[in-house]
């Protein structure tokens, strides 16, 4: 294959006329297992947005539902106000999927330039290489590589043009830390130049790190949706962390007020507490003189972990 001679288009996207992604009250099932439930939402221009949730959230289905892979049962799924399937033909579009498979017998180079011409609106083969951090690599056989650099082939293949929408499932996976951070330096600068970026991932400190939103599903419903603070704020808890000299009886301790976690690990204690001035107050009730206090916010982990264990308990 030769390498496209296609002009590089304006940087900035095309302006979006209402939300770059709607969902409107949809659903979707398979057999008897609901995994999207009555869910509406929206993305706008410029958003990075983590989607999160538990295994059998709905994040895959969702997803699918966006990029017009598979239908709603009910509800409208909308991108730029048109469907998916003409936003995709548009090439406003680009999207990285865990599922599915590279052509094999190919260079990397050969891939990409495929991607580049097939695209409405493409980058210059050269410059995508360069992007994805691939141009050392771009002579290799596709089945000869890496876990990691086959992700960023597939990072190449999702930018290989003008897209409006970047969609990245579980985009790092297989990625070295450097890698990592290059990637999110990129999709960062994707982002400041208009672009909306969505990715579902499972490193929660990616999410914490670089999303400007983060939406939480559980049972196909969107459990949370708001920053990363407001996410923490949301689980309505707080860490607690303390050295202990003197013996105490652990009946006491976990049966400290307010408490939703418990860890003791040799003189050291770790709690999570709905009121922890109830809980340090009751601490040194017991008598008990704590060295190293420290109270602090749940992370972004132990926030999405006490929202979607408090929705099963409800459930």
């Amino acid at each position: 294959m030769t390498t496209t001679t296609a002009t590089h288009p304006a940087s900035a996207p095309a302006a979006a006329h209402g939300p770059v992604v709607s969902f409107r009250n949809v659903t979707k099932s398979y057999g008897g297992v609901r995994a999207v439930d009555g869910l509406s939402l929206e993305l706008h221009p410029g958003e990075t947005v983590a989607l999160l949730g538990p295994n059998g959230a709905g994040k895959s289905s969702t997803l699918d539902l966006l990029l017009g892979l598979r239908p709603a049962d009910s509800g409208t799924v909308s991108l730029f106000g048109t469907t998916p399937r003409e936003a995709l033909a548009a090439g406003r579009v680009g999207a990285m999927l865990q599922s599915g498979g590279l052509m094999e017998e190919v260079t990397v180079r050969e891939l990409v330039t495929l991607g580049c011409a097939l695209h409405p609106r493409p980058h210059p083969v050269d410059e995508v290489l360069h992007r994805a951090g691939i141009t050392e690599i771009a002579g290799r056989v596709v089945n000869k590589l890496s876990g990691g650099q086959e992700q960023r082939v597939r990072f190449a293949l999702a930018t290989a043009g003008e897209n409006d929408l970047i969609v990245l499932d579980e985009p790092t996976t297989g990625m070295d830390v450097t890698s990592r951070q290059a990637f999110w330096a990129t999709m960062r600068e994707q982002a400041d130049r208009g672009r909306t970026v969505l990715f579902a991932t499972h490193y929660l400190e990616e999410a914490d790190a670089i999303a400007d939103r983060v939406l939480v599903l559980s049972r196909g419903r969107l459990l949370a949706d708001g920053t990363a603070a407001e996410i923490k704020a949301k689980a309505g808890a707080r860490r607690i962390a303390f050295d202990l000299d003197a013996p105490v009886e652990e009946a006491a301790l976990r049966a400290l007020p307010a408490l939703t976690a418990y860890e003791r690990t040799g003189t050291t204690v770790r709690l999570q507490s709905r009121d922890a001035d109830a809980t340090v107050h009751a601490v040194y009730g017991l008598g008990l003189y704590p060295r190293n206090l420290e109270v602090a916010g749940l992370g972004l982990e132990q926030a999405f972990i006490a929202l979607t264990e408090a929705e099963e308990a409800a459930r």
